[in-house]
């Protein structure tokens, strides 16, 4: 088997009912656009990288779609994603759920954006 090259990587494709709202929530607490044209948006916050497509008709609250976040400092950027305005709460959206050890081993905790799509903030130990 050859080497995975290090440059691979996923990215997750995640809705946007409106690419405006989204740049702008995100923004709020870091991410860049590096691209942005009317069916595609990719923000980037140091190494993370996310990718919307539009998809104006999504129900917020009837949305399955997540995906995970790993980064070194989950209190770091859960502290920004706080001082943006996200209030910690167990319903509504946007909203916070604290970072805590997860009974699967790591801390974590999550973020629900205006889309109601689900970011586990996952902090990675050091390898």
């Amino acid at each position: 088997m050859s080497p995975i090259p290090p440059s691979d990587r996923a990215v997750p494709n995640l809705p946007s009912r409106d690419f405006d709202t989204t740049e702008a929530f995100y923004g709020a607490f870091g991410f860049t656009h590096v691209f942005r044209d009317e069916g595609w948006l990719i923000l980037v916050r140091g190494g993370l990288q996310l990718e919307f497509f539009p998809l104006p008709a999504l129900d917020p609250f009837a949305s399955d779609f997540m995906c995970s976040v790993r980064v070194t400092d989950a209190d770091e950027l859960y502290d920004a994603i706080r001082r943006s305005g996200v209030p910690e709460s167990t319903s509504g959206m946007p909203r916070l759920h604290p970072i805590r050890l997860q009974e699967w081993g790591l801390r974590a905790g999550y973020l629900i954006d205006p889309d109601g799509t689900q970011l586990a903030l996952i902090e990675q130990p050091a390898a």
